[in-house]
């Protein structure tokens, strides 16, 4: 019997056998984050009809999470989010502040709207002790996005000589102000009357390009040849 004939008649006849997975049963999933749209809507309801005073508010949000197996940081975050957007900037920090007292939320992000709910809220002092701690703690993973936060709040607030401070700290880390904060910055060491680390920074971090709009067209100039000390107010 030829062989190919054989082998074709081997494969025909042999039974593939699957194996079937080991199903896995749980009561409840860990970091399921079903529902957490919906939490977060109660939590911000929930707080939005209390009273402005800590104790009140730190009761209701520990009563939010009695019955958790975890703390609900997605529905926390969220909730955060939606408070935000609403601008309800006591509220944010009341939360913000809350979840971080329950060691939990301790990232840049949580950091971010908390010094933005600072400014709007004009509680510099607070927005500073909560930089000081950040710098002392997280130095080397400190986001550009928080720099050029911080360094907003302090541009709102008149206050160039902590715009310089952090300014240095940027410097030694290795982080690049964006546009935005390098007007800032240049714009605090002319108030200073430190004009030559003006034209430095300018000079060292300013892009050399602008877009400028001419005759309904979007185009691109050199910056010196454009605005000669590259400031707006």
């Amino acid at each position: 019997m030829d062989k190919k004939y054989l082998i074709l008649k081997l494969l025909r006849s042999s039974k593939i056998v699957k194996k079937v997975g080991k199903k896995e049963h749980h009561l409840w999933k860990k970091r399921d984050s079903a529902g957490s749209g919906q939490k977060a809507l109660n939590l911000v309801k929930i707080v939005s009809e209390l009273p402005n005073e800590k104790e009140a508010v730190y009761g209701a949000l520990n009563k939010w999470i009695a019955w958790e197996t975890e703390f609900p940081l997605i529905a926390a975050a969220k909730a955060l989010k939606i408070l935000r957007k609403r601008s309800q900037w006591l509220r944010v920090i009341q939360v913000a502040k809350w979840m971080l007292s329950k060691g939990q939320g301790a990232t840049m992000a949580t950091y971010d709207t908390l010094l933005l709910a600072f400014d709007k809220d004009k509680r510099v002092d607070e927005a500073e002790s909560l930089w000081n701690m950040i710098v002392h703690t997280h130095t080397r993973s400190i986001s550009k996005q928080l720099f050029s936060r911080i360094i907003s709040l302090y541009d709102h607030h008149d206050m160039q000589d902590k715009i310089v401070e952090a300014f240095a700290d940027m410097e030694e880390v290795g982080v690049r102000p964006d546009e935005d904060t390098v007007i800032r910055i240049a714009r605090a060491f002319r108030k200073l009357g430190q004009e030559d680390k003006q034209k430095l920074v300018l000079k060292r971090y300013q892009c050399k390009w602008k877009y400028i709009h001419f005759k309904g067209e979007r185009v691109r100039v050199r910056r010196d040849a454009w605005d000669k000390d590259g400031l707006t107010e």
